[in-house]
């Protein structure tokens, strides 16, 4: 009784409203539409469905706001940035739970990820500070180059369900310290965590209309008109790879700056000179975060032959203990998958494997009852030709093969379109030299299931994307460089 009056309590104290240029407005039409909690399929409340004249009306604050903000005082940027920061790990706790209950994380996952949130807040305060352009002669000495970094103007952002705050922080933060004003429209599946970050912004002392926020049923409704105004001047979008290219196209259309972070299919791979313990403790971490459902998750475990089986079965152990359920419950380990369309991709995913020989040590199917839930699960040995090899699961599931040697390893983990993380587990430190400068992936977690970092430039190569989002790189994807010719005295 008492989480389920907590539960109410959080829901409740959440706007359901859009935020346009400083006021909570209802849709164009009073239009609304429902947020579910994934391990009940019950609904939790109702949202304004924005439509293309509130977007517009979002951009057009975000553009009335361009010229003040830009011109605001880098320490002003970094305290409401730091406000931020204190207020996110203060409230981590009501966060977390509005999380699990429109997500389906587990609660303990939900704080982790309101701490991670808050520390691009922390970080990007930092980077306001640091915006320097320079000033030198030139080769010939006949003038002075006079180098300036300026916010590219105002920005889109699209974000995904899966990390609904950490994906916001991790954009509003550079704009916010370059200097940026933003019009976001967060995942339909799970609006509330994007609308409590909004309010809490807002007390944070941010200008109305330098953050603007339209929930919406249809992405395409809120994207299209504002990726053909003249007054978007980026775009930053985090979810699959297809709806990435049709975004890049139509940004293409007007030159928009863009960052994608699109789709992965990561590689863990383990060599026989690994410590064994710390790469199945690494397996369980770098499968199950997020209930499998990120982008940086485990796709593909490659096991040298030595250890493959035991490493399937011990891996298969330590799954077969995670307790599933409702994520607000402390005891929980693995919540529910985000909708039926995806444990319904999954439970796919792991048929095909069956079928064309793969064995299921652990799991390998949905449970009775409601909410959307898949068991956590390993396949070994996983044949060739598999779709789970080259598709992203999005789920708690382990594909683990064999190899033969240190070349056959690299190939396989090579061989996908996506190149965003890949893991390594070797105590030969120059194999992992290697081994780390011939994988072709825009992240490497050496020895180590967790790359994600504030500090860290977070992005891939290939099909996974353009651009990096943290670390130094983060805040340069919203300043634009402009070079200044002087005439030397």
């Amino acid at each position: 009784m008492a989480v389920a009056a907590a539960a109410r309590e959080v829901v409740e104290a959440v706007p359901k409203a859009l935020l346009i240029a400083g006021e909570w407005r209802s849709a164009t039409g009073g239009g609304r539409f429902a947020v579910e909690d994934p391990a009940t399929g019950e609904a939790l409340c109702e949202v304004a469905d924005a439509t293309s004249s509130d977007a517009l009306q979002a951009l057009a604050a975000a553009a009335d706001a361009q010229a003040s903000w830009a011109r605001s005082a880098p320490n002003e940027r970094a305290e409401i940035l730091w406000r931020a920061f204190e207020r996110l790990r203060a409230r981590a706790d009501e966060l977390a739970l509005l999380m699990t209950l429109e997500m389906g994380k587990p609660l303990a996952e939900s704080r982790a990820e309101i701490l991670y949130a808050a520390e691009f807040f922390r970080w990007f305060s930092g980077e306001a500070l640091r915006l320097d352009g320079y000033l030198k002669r030139s080769g010939d000495a006949r003038s002075r180059i006079l180098v300036a970094r300026e916010p590219v103007g105002p920005c889109l952002f699209v974000t995904p369900w899966n990390f609904p705050t950490a994906m916001g922080t991790r954009k509003i933060g550079p704009a916010i310290a370059a200097g940026c004003t933003m019009v976001w429209k967060p995942a339909r599946l799970t609006p509330l965590s994007a609308l409590a970050l909004a309010e809490l912004l807002s007390e944070c002392g941010l200008p109305a209309g330098v953050l603007n926020v339209v929930t919406a049923s249809s992405a395409s409704a809120v994207t299209e008109p504002l990726l053909r105004d003249p007054r978007l001047r980026k775009l930053s979008f985090t979810g699959s790879t297809e709806v990435g290219r049709q975004l890049m196209a139509a940004a293409g259309q007007r030159i928009l700056r863009v960052s994608l972070e699109l789709g992965g299919n990561a590689p863990f791979v383990v060599f026989d000179d690994a410590d064994f313990e710390a790469a199945i403790e690494g397996a369980v971490l770098a499968k199950m975060r997020n209930i499998g459902e990120a982008c940086t998750a485990a796709n593909r475990f490659l096991v040298a032959e030595p250890l493959a089986e035991k490493f399937a079965r011990a891996l298969a152990e330590r799954l077969r203990g995670l307790r599933l359920g409702h994520g607000s419950d402390p005891k929980v380990r693995v919540g529910p998958l985000i909708d039926e369309q995806q444990r319904t991709k999954v439970r796919d995913l792991v048929d095909d494997a069956v079928a064309r020989g793969a064995r299921v040590l652990v799991g390998g199917r949905a449970p009775e009852g409601p909410g959307y839930f898949y068991e956590p699960t390993v396949l070994y040995p996983v044949p060739e030709g598999a779709r789970l090899l080259s598709e992203e699961i999005f789920g708690p599931v382990a594909p683990i093969r064999a190899f033969a040697s240190e070349e056959q390893a690299i190939a396989e983990a090579n061989a996908s379109e996506y190149g965003l993380v890949a893991y390594v587990y070797t105590r030969d430190l120059d194999r992992a030299r290697r081994v780390c400068e011939q994988l072709e992936f825009g992240m490497i977690g050496l020895n180590q299931g967790l790359v994600s970092n504030a500090g860290a430039p977070f992005g891939g190569i290939k099909q996974s994307g353009v651009g990096r989002e943290g670390g130094n790189e983060g805040v340069r994807e919203y300043l634009e460089t402009k070079y200044v010719a002087l005439a030397a005295p």
